[in-house]
């Protein structure tokens, strides 16, 4: 099933398009990016933005999303959710480029997609984790209405670090209210 489109207040989530590669290219590009994502790595190889989009696939169990804002402009970062639809739950993951931070498109495109997987998908649960040295992607959960659930302590391995992590989640009843 194709992605659909979802417009908020400021931005628009949609579809990934080749055209989007340069403007991924280079914020993906950006160390402090790579610092706080589990799998976009520093240096950013060349082509990978555009090798990342071609991989996108409408059949799956990923729904991923750019994030642009209303007026037409180009991709700031990406949205996604993994679901996994055996337990009635998504994963949501997000970045944003470097030159966006602080302006609340973040939880304005996250509380998009949970209102998505809740109203469209209409699964049970949503998760994120984030690293515990990045406290303003918990602020982001938060915001949306998530909860914190607890810590993984030195849960993933980052650039020969052993890194805790934060999860957070919200069900449908929470959402609710």
């Amino acid at each position: 099933m194709p992605r659909p489109t979802i417009e908020t207040e400021r931005l628009v989530l949609r579809p990934f398009t080749p055209a989007d590669a340069p403007a991924i290219q280079r914020l993906a590009s950006d160390r402090e990016i790579a610092a706080s994502t589990l799998l976009i790595p520093h240096p950013y190889p060349e082509g990978a933005a555009a090798e990342w989009i071609e991989g996108h696939d409408d059949t799956s169990h990923n729904h991923i999303f750019a994030i642009t804002t209303r007026d037409g402009g180009e991709a700031m970062g990406a949205i996604g959710l993994h679901v996994d639809s055996n337990h009635d739950r998504a994963e949501i993951g997000y970045w944003i480029g470097v030159p966006y931070w602080n302006r609340g498109y973040v939880s304005e495109a996250a509380q998009a997609i949970v209102d998505y997987v809740f109203n469209t998908l209409n699964l049970n649960r949503v998760f994120a984790f984030h690293f515990t040295r990045n406290p303003a992607s918990g602020r982001v959960l938060q915001k949306i209405g998530m909860r914190r659930e607890g810590t993984m302590r030195q849960h993933i391995l980052k650039w020969g670090e052993h890194v805790d992590v934060d999860y957070y989640g919200i069900v449908r009843e929470e959402w609710r209210s």
